[in-house]
């Protein structure tokens, strides 16, 4: 058994939290120390009572500036930027910044010119770095050399796994898609002035459409979509569990009973633990806390004409991506230091 890996946490946030929680009781993992704004306090109680996921079943108490429990101690640092963390003296094997603030890859380098081993990022990168990595598209071509490394977004990977699925059975020609998404915590609960319009109105009353960077990761890592592949979000007053709306253009037009056995495959084979399946009539607070990366709604298939598909998929926007970054964290250490 490898020894456990070092984790750094750069933001403790959604994801940040997410990431503690799946991972803190994994002997696999050891978290040394987690940076955020907040202080310490509100650290420590966000993490316990989470208004999404419930109380945490276990005891973690606040020592001063140490998260502790079973005999682990995880130091509490005030955030700043990129490079104010000496990740050396905490001898962190790999940050994982899940701040969502910091895209270009000078800003991420300062956290390896800091002491880190490699650090994984939650967000699509504005500049080009190492490798952008989504498990069951191209997780196989991670190397040891890779550093700095982008985990995409959660909707890019929903969007790519079910591109994958019907491109690999039937080939897709062209494809549009909508993420119906949970409102995010940048958005205003009342109306508040903001530079972007539509997102100056209230999350909670209003259904708000947005960009999504989804379809443009998704057509760097599949190039065969360059130019074919475009979206939009609308963001929803929902607190989480959203969706992705794909309709799309075949090659050869499947029946609905062959796509939904399509994803039904691949949720039992090579897509296992990633994709899930279903033929219940879910609704969005279903796909809460589930680990799979997305889960297909066969009951929602359609065929307009015979020449338009429309797929859905679920995601729990924070819990399923977070698993994804912490398997990859654990795949890039068992390739070993470059």
């Amino acid at each position: 058994m490898q020894k456990p890996l070092r984790i750094g946490l750069f933001g403790f946030g959604r994801i940040g939290r997410n990431i503690f929680r799946i991972g803190y009781k994994d002997p696999q993992f050891q978290f040394v120390a987690i940076s955020d704004l907040g202080d310490v306090e509100a650290m420590h109680y966000l993490l316990m009572r989470d208004s999404i996921h419930g109380v945490m079943e276990d005891e973690i108490t606040l020592d001063g500036n140490y998260l502790k429990y079973n005999g682990h101690s995880v130091r509490l640092l005030a955030g700043g930027t990129p490079g104010t963390i000496p990740w050396d003296a905490f001898d962190v094997d790999v940050v994982i910044d899940s701040t969502g603030a910091y895209r270009h890859r000078d800003e991420l380098q300062l956290h390896i010119d800091a002491g880190a081993g490699r650090v994984l990022v939650s967000k699509p990168p504005i500049e080009e770095v190492d490798r952008l990595v989504i498990k069951g598209l191209n997780d196989g071509e991670i190397h040891k050399d890779d550093k700095i490394i982008s985990t995409t977004s959660a909707t890019t990977q929903v969007l790519a796994l079910m591109l994958k699925v019907l491109d690999d059975a039937f080939g897709v020609k062209e494809a549009m898609m909508t993420t119906v998404h949970a409102y995010t915590s940048d958005q205003p609960l009342a109306d508040a002035a903001r530079s972007d319009l539509r997102r100056s109105r209230s999350a909670v009353e209003n259904i708000i459409p947005n960009e999504t960077w989804a379809p443009e990761y998704v057509s760097q890592l599949m190039p065969q979509f360059k130019n074919k592949l475009v979206g939009m979000a609308m963001n929803v007053p929902v607190a989480n569990g959203s969706c992705i709306d794909l309709s799309t253009e075949m090659n050869n037009m499947p029946s609905i009973d062959e796509v939904n056995a399509a994803f039904k495959a691949a949720s039992e084979n090579g897509l296992r633990d990633i994709i899930g399946y279903t033929e219940d009539p879910i609704v969005s607070s279903d796909a809460i806390a589930s680990g799979d990366t997305m889960v297909f709604d066969s009951k929602a298939t359609m065929i307009a004409s015979g020449k338009l598909l429309k797929t859905i998929a679920w995601f729990d926007n924070g819990w399923g991506f977070a698993n994804r970054i912490l398997e990859l964290a654990d795949a890039y250490a068992s390739l070993g230091e470059s």
